[in-house]
């Protein structure tokens, strides 16, 4: 099964250093695996714990958060709160019995491409040893929900 899963990693990425680094590593043509989505942050510092809660439950498999490196942060010490931020919700996760191996911090300056594309594969294998994230309070479609169950729509006021 390992073989053919692909994992879905959502990247959440600084502005200043690690969202240029994938810039670099595309510009330097360096290979990483296609299964990462970047969402650039102005700093990694104001990401909020319940966007990679969000990201795993609506079906991602892992999440990067990716920025400068500590002392090297355009706002001061944003990436201190990224890393506390980071051991927090690790902790949270192996509460709900997730492995904490799926939220990953990383640092990477503008000019660290190739580090940048190397962290990427490292996860992507990471995870696919890891599985598919069977989280149960995973949302399923429509359609995939039982006839004798009422869809919110169908249940009067």
């Amino acid at each position: 099964m390992s073989d053919s899963f692909e994992p879905v990693i959502i990247g959440f990425t600084c502005n200043w250093c690690s969202y240029r680094a994938a810039d670099h590593a595309g510009m330097t043509r360096t290979q990483y695996p296609p299964n990462a989505r970047l969402i650039r942050l102005m700093c990694s510092g104001r990401l909020d714990p319940t966007f990679v809660l969000k990201a795993l439950a609506d079906g991602a498999d892992g999440v990067l958060i990716a920025g400068c490196h500590p002392g090297e942060c355009h706002y001061l010490e944003q990436n201190y709160k990224a890393l506390r931020r980071h051991r927090l919700l690790q902790r949270t996760l192996a509460q709900f019995g997730i492995e904490p191996e799926r939220v990953r911090l990383a640092w990477a300056s503008a000019a660290e491409g190739v580090k940048f594309a190397a962290e990427i594969s490292e996860m992507v294998e990471e995870v696919r040893k890891l599985g598919p994230l069977n989280w149960p309070a995973r949302p399923r479609p429509l359609a995939t929900v039982p006839a004798d169950i009422p869809v919110l729509s169908e249940v009067a006021a």
